[in-house]
């Protein structure tokens, strides 16, 4: 019962995640007529937002390549009206993005550090949940880790392990996908741990219920809890397993959602590739720092 409650919860909190992460109409948008249907996902913007106020809906984060990306919008900005009709709720957004067509251009109105400016939104489709995520992540620098707990030697950040490729595995111990794919992913640190390749496993199971875990799949890999899940929010994390790829500099490289066995030798390639690349260049060393003058002798 407790593990049927603990799929529920989370299940709940993904799809929390995914509803305030893309803000989207209901309907999707209708073909042309005349032409082959395809389809077309309902108008997106790409926010996620805080929960309002009479001031306005406080942008918390915005997905790389969305909407409001290309017009400018950014994370700490105050949507105050869309289309002159003032918003003070997120649902107000979700509203006013509902009320148009894909391509159709949105006037926000926004509140920038005490400032007030516009933006000209032009709406696009909604991408899957999956391309939401390698969208926001492949290409841009791994957000940092927030509130972990390290354990079985894991790093307690990403930044800690720069210099070398690491196989980042987002995972619950509900999860029947990641009990299966524990193994294999200790068989990857075990062929190419000494060719620089570091596996982290993050989880937000507590940490007595992680190691218990490790142990019956033979994690042998460091364990990250993300006890409140701040982590796993960072990286937009929606569905389990989650696997990213990220390179020597830092920079996320590839993003893999769910476990697809036929997908092992697609991973191994995209890690080998990424050890072969060069490391970044060591920091140069600060200059020595000049001695006091020794004293005359007496």
């Amino acid at each position: 019962m407790r593990q049927a409650n603990e799929m529920a919860r989370a299940f709940l909190r993904a799809l929390m995640m995914t509803a305030a992460l893309a803000v989207s109409a209901s309907a999707p948008a209708q073909a042309d007529p005349g032409t082959f249907p395809a389809f077309v996902g309902p108008p997106w913007l790409g926010v996620s937002m805080d929960a309002g106020g009479d001031i306005g809906v406080t942008v918390e984060h915005v997905v790389r390549g969305s909407p409001a990306d290309k017009s400018g919008l950014h994370a700490g900005d105050r949507i105050v009206a869309i289309d002159g009709t003032k918003t003070t709720a997120p649902g107000h957004v979700t509203r006013a993005v509902g009320a148009h067509k894909v391509g159709e251009t949105l006037a926000v109105e926004l509140e920038r550090r005490g400032s007030a400016t516009t933006a000209s939104v032009v709406l696009a489709s909604r991408p899957s949940g999956d391309e939401i995520l390698k969208m926001d992540l492949v290409g841009a620098p791994a957000p940092e880790w927030k509130k972990v707990t390290a354990i079985a030697g894991a790093p307690t950040g990403i930044d800690k392990l720069k210099g070398r490729v690491v196989l980042v595995d987002f995972w619950a111990s509900w999860c029947g996908p990641c009990r299966m794919l524990a193994p294999r992913l200790s068989a990857l640190k075990d062929k190419y741990g000494a060719q620089g390749l570091s596996v982290v496993g993050i989880t937000t199971d507590d940490a007595e219920k992680a190691a218990v875990f490790a142990e019956k799949t033979q994690m042998r890999y460091g364990i990250v809890v993300d006890k409140d899940g701040d982590t796993s929010r960072a990286y937009g994390v929606t569905a389990l397993p989650t696997m990213l790829l990220v390179d020597k500099k830092g920079i996320v490289r590839e993003v893999f959602v769910g476990y697809d066995p036929g997908a092992e030798a697609r991973v191994e390639t995209a890690l080998k590739a990424l050890l072969a690349e060069s490391a970044p260049p060591a920091a140069p060393l600060p200059p020595p720092t000049p001695s006091a003058p020794r004293p005359p002798a007496r």
